[in-house]
């Protein structure tokens, strides 16, 4: 023990002597909170937070700290996927201790986007349950429920208890009528301002206020008073984004901004989703899986002063030159007392009342200051990506296709022999596209379902209980890839051995509804929602339909799903414009048998038309380069127009491609990609 003391002092001695960034409780703190992310044990991302000019010596001895400290963190107990009943218990001793009735977990954290850092993995901590959306409420005496969306209704079967929850799809019952049916008068309800929304407050705060119970603000969330092993908050480094791959330089943004906060007469605005401060500030980070965002909060004044509150030790070495001498870098702590300064000049302040948490805007209104409900500013110019961003969406996909066809090979040789399982798909595709020039990790999670479990939307395998690809079924893959230049995802449905005719009926007719939306033509002004039937009708022609959205909105080196564009049966007033991004990719599923969907990235894009055209017109560019299965498909189903569009595409891939892969690979894809012929039925 004093030994170790001995050495501990020594490094500590010597990060001074050498002008370390931080002292041995800093780095501490660094290994901790670079554990817990995807970086995990990168030297290089550590070593630039803690010393980036160490000598061979000093990096040893942090190694050594390193590997002290991975010992020494306890197990976070998020690797189960099944319900503990002695969590639940210790839960409500704490409630019971606090004198609350009920207290509502939500899957959030305080930024309320897709992604959350394992320190904020708080419901799936105490129900299981690993779906990226859902809420729970426990009350303080036996009752407890559980409430998911369409995607998940399967899963949550799988690792919920159906004892010790409640499991309900939020459309059938949802969060708040069934508090309404299970609380009563001077009942005490609480939740983490924190993690949930003004709205969802307001929401909730009507259920109680109409049952004569209370909504009680928690000052610290019970969940993590009773959480041993709850891993810290992340930390890694925040990087600039370099200019050439975001097209316009983060003073420029933040110039527009602060010029629409003056048309808006705000005094300021308060943002804290993770992809709108990455985007204006071009910054990146590793803090929560998937998203390359830096977590943190930002205040913009339209009088020109800009505040970015943040942990310190994740600004690495001249990111504060980048930011520029107008942005005050402060630890998120100090984020109260801003709020509370707005409030003593009773100054109009925005907030995005959809997705900002809730402590936010109560904290402004309880210092005086005027709260006004401010869409994201951000999102629309995030979302029409720049000339330098179009190119980079390209180059990304092409990149993407490359490890997509040597998959698929690796597909077509392996499986269906018995001894390869879904969970190796997962590995195979992460580790090809590693291989990619300026790739930095998943954009998601591979989603790998074989037979019947391709038909849960959002399926994820776990490596000890994966199905081995038998011939007789099909296999979903839904993949993505974060490159320094773009943002990829793509979904392919492969028959592994002879599909039956309904699988390739109900295939060819997804197909269908995807050459559709990809060939569509549409004036200016249409929302993705006018669009949305173009992907369902050949599946509503035969009385069948698919329950997820039909595209969602994708970022440059950002979310994997991003607004506020999107292709929905859901209305929407958004309008899409040339250099949005999104998903095309309708499905079918059939539970208990099999899942298929078919997805590409596309590109809005104006579109030329004859000088006898009365309306500006706009229509898709299709980025995502893999071929379809066509061992699926059913030519008598596809119309000429059609099978023209799959032989130009298949084309388009075959050229693209051909000239990166090897010998074996190029053979394969030549097979691949061959013209389908005939000359189809003719289009109704």
């Amino acid at each position: 023990m004093n030994d170790q003391l001995e050495i501990d002092r020594n490094l500590d001695r010597r990060l001074h002597e050498t002008g370390a960034r931080v002292d041995l409780v800093g780095a501490r703190e660094i290994f901790r909170g670079i554990l817990t992310t995807a970086l995990g044990d990168d030297e290089k991302a550590w070593l630039s937070l803690i010393a980036p000019n160490a000598s061979a010596e000093i990096i040893d001895d942090l190694r050594a700290l390193r590997d002290r400290i991975k010992k020494s963190m306890a197990d976070d107990g998020l690797s189960a996927r099944k319900t503990d009943p002695k969590r639940l218990s210790a839960l409500r001793e704490e409630l019971d201790r606090r004198d609350l009735d009920a207290f509502i977990v939500p899957k959030a954290d305080e930024h309320q986007g897709e992604f959350i850092a394992r320190h904020a993995e708080r419901l799936m901590w105490l129900t299981g349950f690993s779906g990226s959306a859902g809420s729970a409420i426990v009350m303080a005496e036996k009752k407890a429920a559980i409430f998911v969306d369409g995607r998940y209704t399967l899963q949550v079967k799988k690792q919920v208890s159906g004892k010790l929850f409640e499991r309900h799809h939020a459309v059938d019952v949802s969060q708040a009528a069934w508090l309404e049916s299970n609380i009563s008068a001077g009942m005490r309800i609480g939740y983490d301002p924190w993690l949930v929304t003004d709205r969802d407050r307001e929401r909730l705060d009507k259920v109680c206020e109409k049952a004569g119970a209370y909504l009680v603000t928690v000052a610290d969330n019970p969940v993590d008073h009773v959480w041993a092993g709850q891993p810290p908050k992340p930390i890694t480094p925040m990087v600039a984004h370099p200019t050439k791959y975001a097209g316009q330089a983060s003073s420029k943004k933040r110039a527009q901004l602060i010029s629409e906060l003056k048309r808006l007469k705000l005094d300021a605005v308060v943002i804290s989703a993770p992809d709108a401060i990455a985007w204006l500030f071009n910054i990146r980070g590793h803090d929560i899986p998937c998203t390359p965002a830096s977590l943190g909060f930002a205040v913009i004044h339209a009088a020109g002063g800009i505040e970015l509150f943040t942990e310190p030790h994740k600004l690495s070495p001249g990111i504060q030159d980048h930011l520029g001498s107008d942005v005050v870098v402060l630890e998120t702590d100090a984020l109260a007392d801003e709020l509370g300064h707005f409030g003593t000049r009773a100054l109009r302040v925005g907030v995005d009342l959809m997705q900002a948490p809730a402590k936010i805007s109560l904290a402004l209104r309880n210092a005086g200051a005027e709260v006004i409900d401010t869409p994201d500013l951000t999102a629309l110019d995030k979302a029409c990506k720049n000339k330098a961003e179009r190119n980079g969406m390209r180059a990304a996909h092409l990149r993407d296709g490359i490890a997509l066809c040597q998959f698929l090979h690796w597909l077509n040789q392996t499986a269906g022999k018995g001894k390869i399982t879904e969970w190796d798909v997962g590995v195979k595709i992460d580790t090809l596209r590693r291989e990619l020039d300026l790739h930095q990790g998943p954009s998601f999670d591979t989603i790998a379902g074989y037979g019947a479990n391709g038909a849960i939307v959002h399926y994820r395998a776990e490596k000890k209980s994966s199905a081995i690809l038998k011939k007789g079924s099909l296999l979903l893959v839904d993949s993505g890839g974060q490159f320094l230049d773009g943002t990829t995802d793509v979904t392919r449905t492969i028959a592994i051995g002879k599909p039956s005719k309904e699988m390739c009926d109900r295939y060819t007719r997804v197909l269908k509804g995807h050459i559709a939306l990809s060939r569509a033509l549409f004036p200016e002004g249409t929302s993705g929602s006018q669009l949305d039937t173009l992907a369902r009708k050949p599946l509503w022609d035969i009385g069948l339909d698919y329950e997820h959205g039909t595209g969602h909105g994708v970022g440059s080196y950002l979310g994997v799903h991003e607004g506020p564009q999107r292709i929905s049966k859901h209305p929407s007033t958004v309008a899409l414009q040339p250099g949005m991004v999104v998903s095309n990719e309708p499905g079918f599923y059939k539970t208990g048998g099999f899942g298929i969907r078919i997805e590409n990235l596309v590109m809005v894009q104006s579109v030329k038309m004859p000088k006898t055209a009365e309306r500006k017109m706009l229509g898709f560019e299709t980025l995502t380069c893999a071929p379809y299965d066509q061992n699926l498909i059913e030519p008598s189903l596809l119309s000429a127009e059609e099978i023209t569009w799959l032989n130009e595409y298949h084309a388009w891939v075959r050229k693209s491609l051909t000239k990166s892969l090897d010998k074996d690979t190029k053979r394969w894809l030549e097979s691949a990609t061959k013209p389908i012929k005939g000359a189809g039925r003719k289009a109704r």
